[in-house]
C-alpha cells in the first residue's frame, strides 16, 4: 500500500530515503487522480522494498505542493537521493509510471 507522505513526515519518508521515491500529488475531488490512484497502488506493492511510493494529498499538505509548484494534479515527482529527478503530469499507463521508477534504480 503507497504511505501516506505528509506536510509533517515529507523530509524523514522523502528526502532522507536511501530508496528511489514516486510520489502521487492528488485530491479526492480529482476525477483524474482516481484514474491514477489504483495504478500507484500496484507500483507500491511491486516494488516494495526496492522503492517508496506514496501519496500527497494537496488539499491536507499544502506546504509540500507549495515547495514543488503542484499546480495541475495528478502530478508524479520521482525523488533520488532527496532531489526530484522525473515528473509526471496527468493520466499515463503503468508502464510509463514503472519505467520512470526503474530509471531511478
Amino acid at each position: 500500500m503507497a504511505l501516506e507522505i505528509t506536510d509533517a513526515n515529507f523530509e524523514e519518508l522523502v528526502l532522507k530515503s536511501d530508496k528511489p521515491v514516486l510520489l502521487d500529488f492528488w485530491a479526492e475531488w480529482c476525477g483524474p487522480c482516481r484514474m491514477v490512484g489504483p495504478v500507484v497502488e500496484e507500483l507500491a506493492k511491486e516494488y516494495d522494498g526496492k522503492a517508496v511510493v506514496g501519496k500527497v494529498n494537496v488539499d491536507l499538505n499544502s506546504g509540500i505542493s507549495a515547495k514543488y509548484g503542484i499546480r495541475n494534479i495528478p502530478t508524479l515527482l520521482y525523488f533520488k537521493n532527496g532531489e526530484v529527478v522525473d515528473k509526471q503530469v496527468g493520466v499515463v499507463p503503468k508502464n510509463a509510471l514503472a519505467a520512470k521508477l526503474d530509471a531511478q534504480m
